[in-house]
């Protein structure tokens, strides 16, 4: 399921957003300032921010997201409908923006339409390597491969950016969440078996390309061997 972070200090608003996302397919995670929010960013898919948050606000967020190199879509809520402040909203580097009162359906729409530019729902092409990300299924070279959800999920990430270096700790918050007390050799041991069911090798990768002393990438363009 896509992973959408709701950050609002309020705690209606959450629950109300929650309401109608879950029912439509979404995994969610709340936070209620942008101190809590930092910890799941990595983790989501899209991230739904509020413009005026306690300590960090949504738009310094957006704003620290995007200097961090996350390109997840995000989309600003707020009380503020004037053009500038929309546009300051856009230039800090949401992708859309919404004005409070708002319909919860319309933010469903909304995540939906982002998502699925953003190429999280639907399907993931890499070369031979095919993703449907809706039925949970993987083919390669036209061959289904049989992955455990961690090993979906883990692929999934990769396939979504190709030639983006993934760090250890990021994949960990993404597939576990912050906080998670394993360490970062769990990210390795799930490589290790995805690259066997791949049929990738460590040392001439085909699609799963190590990047010493970071993490890993998905080729942009499988390696002919």
């Amino acid at each position: 399921m896509p992973h959408v972070l709701i950050v609002d200090d309020d705690p209606a608003i959450l629950e109300i957003l929650r309401a109608y996302l879950e029912p439509a397919g979404h995994e969610v995670r709340t936070a209620t300032d942008g101190f809590q929010a930092r910890d799941w960013l990595a983790w989501a898919d899209v991230a739904v921010l509020d413009w005026m948050l306690p300590g960090v606000s949504g738009v310094a967020l957006a704003q620290e997201a995007r200097a961090a190199g996350l390109d997840l879509p995000l989309l600003l809520l707020t009380a503020r409908g004037e053009e500038e402040d929309r546009l300051r909203g856009l230039d800090s580097g949401a992708d859309d923006y919404l004005v409070k009162p708002f319909s919860p359906r319309e933010v469903v729409a909304r995540v939906r339409a982002l998502l699925r530019r953003a190429g999280v729902q639907g399907e993931l092409r890499v070369g031979g390597l095919h993703l449907d990300l809706r039925r949970r299924q993987v083919t390669l070279d036209g061959e289904a491969l049989d992955l455990s959800r961690l090993e979906f999920e883990l692929l999934g990430a990769l396939a979504q950016h190709p030639g983006l270096v993934w760090s250890r700790t990021r994949l960990l918050e993404r597939l576990w969440g912050p906080g998670y007390p394993g360490t970062e050799r769990v990210v390795d041991v799930h490589i290790t078996a995805l690259r066997r069911k791949l049929g990738d090798d460590a040392e001439r990768p085909r699609l799963i390309e190590t990047v010493r002393g970071v993490g890993y990438r998905l080729r942009e363009h499988e390696a002919r061997t």
